[in-house]
């Protein structure tokens, strides 16, 4: 099977560096990918939310599947035009992407399906916005309906903040604050048949101790010990599988991989997000333990196929990833800084190094954008993972790089 990967961060790092594991991937593309994937995947420059390049580009290297990692080509079509090709697509269409582009739409289909989710409103005037924070209180809750790379929520008890940032979005929903821990549970389909991964834990706010402002995510880790027995068949049952059926009852299939956001709060389990692709960085451990070939797995969602494919299998221990940003992250990073010591942190036992924002100058790699490199750990339990991925961390030197030095360590 020859295999298109689309984007170029973390995310699709692991996805290449899983597919190439696959004895059935005899040949692995990504567009654009950074300096890491090009060390297992042939990269390609290419803009990955112009349809008509995705598709041109995919015919001539003559693949058999194509794989989305990010969600703004999702929410463009792009896949809506690889399977008007005739070509196979890992991600869903336009119209089902929309449960991550649109926060009100994602609601909406929450509400029809009975899903639990948190009460919200969906504002467009001032006086809106004002009644809504008036109506749920502190801690405000405030979401960019669109999408916003993952740094389009704000959660604050200051009331300003929460004007300001309502104000700057076209469309805001605002909803009650969800108590409890954060969950987070991919589960691959086809449409019709849903078969969930492990679940994992990000780590959201830039410093430690969940400080700061949001980020499109500082670190992860899998599994999750203190996590309730059933809740990931509860989460299928009541969320996933809900969804899924919604969404084919109108007509918009949903075929690829949902993330649903969690929290266990005191009244239950609560749908805080959905997004239309893997989510990073969770994405790093979780495909770290799947042992089951990735490509055959993927092609089976593309096909319709995945009520028929074996149950998965994992390997035993943990993953952890710390994620390494760039200086000003997430404010306006830093960029073009040369990388040093990656061959130092892969050299740690049961470590080794994805690239995130990444790329090649006079051969040698940089930083390109604000998350950087994404070190994971791994080993027979979460202490040894965490152990690994942070002597590996240290042997990174970039100028002004910062990480957080607490993911994983409350378990």
């Amino acid at each position: 099977m020859r295999v298109l990967v689309l984007g170029s961060g973390g995310r699709e790092h692991a996805l290449v560096r899983s597919l190439a594991q696959d004895p059935d991937v005899t040949a692995l593309h990504c567009a654009p990918g950074n300096a890491g994937t090009g060390a297992l995947a042939d990269n390609h420059v290419l803009d990955p939310t112009d349809p008509v390049a995705v598709v041109e580009l995919a015919q001539r290297l003559m693949v058999q599947l194509v794989v989305i990692g990010p969600e703004a080509p999702l929410v463009a079509g792009v896949g809506d035009a690889l399977r008007r090709a005739g070509l196979l697509c890992f991600g869903p269409d336009a119209a089902a992407a929309r449960i991550e582009g649109s926060k009100a739409f994602a609601k909406e289909i929450m509400s029809a399906a009975g899903v639990p989710t948190a009460a919200a409103r969906v504002c467009e005037s001032t006086d809106g916005i004002n009644a809504a924070l008036d109506e749920f209180g502190p801690p405000y809750v405030v979401k960019d309906d669109g999408l916003a790379a993952g740094k389009g929520v704000v959660v604050t008890e200051d009331r300003g903040v929460a004007e300001r940032h309502a104000a700057e979005c076209e469309r805001v929903v605002i909803e009650e604050y969800l108590d409890g821990p954060e969950v987070s549970l991919f589960a691959l389909t086809d449409g019709t048949t849903v078969v969930p991964l492990l679940p994992a834990q990000d780590f959201k706010r830039a410093y430690d101790d969940d400080q700061g402002p949001n980020t499109g995510g500082m670190g992860a880790y899998t599994p999750l010990p203190w996590a309730p027995p059933g809740l990931v068949d509860e989460v299928v049952q009541t969320i996933i599988q809900p969804t899924v059926d919604e969404l084919r009852r109108r007509e918009t299939p949903y075929t690829g991989v949902l993330y649903a956001g969690l929290a266990l709060t005191s009244k239950g389990v609560r749908v805080i997000e959905f997004n239309a692709r893997f989510g990073d960085p969770e994405t790093q451990v979780v495909l770290d333990r799947l042992a089951t070939p990735l490509g055959s797995l993927l092609q089976a969602c593309a096909v319709g196929g995945l009520g028929s494919a074996p149950a998965l299998e994992w390997r035993p221990g943990a993953a952890v990833t710390v994620v390494i940003a760039a200086e000003n992250y997430p404010g306006k990073p830093t960029v073009g800084d040369p990388i040093a010591g990656l061959e130092e942190a892969d050299a740690v036992e049961g470590a080794y190094v994805l690239h995130a924002g990444t790329k090649l100058h006079e051969g040698l790699p940089v930083s390109g954008g604000g998350r950087v490199l994404d070190v994971v750990g791994t080993g027979p339990d979460l202490a040894a993972a965490r152990a690994a991925a942070y002597t590996a961390a240290e042997r990174i030197r970039l100028r002004g790089a910062h990480y957080r030095t607490d993911i994983a360590a409350k378990v």
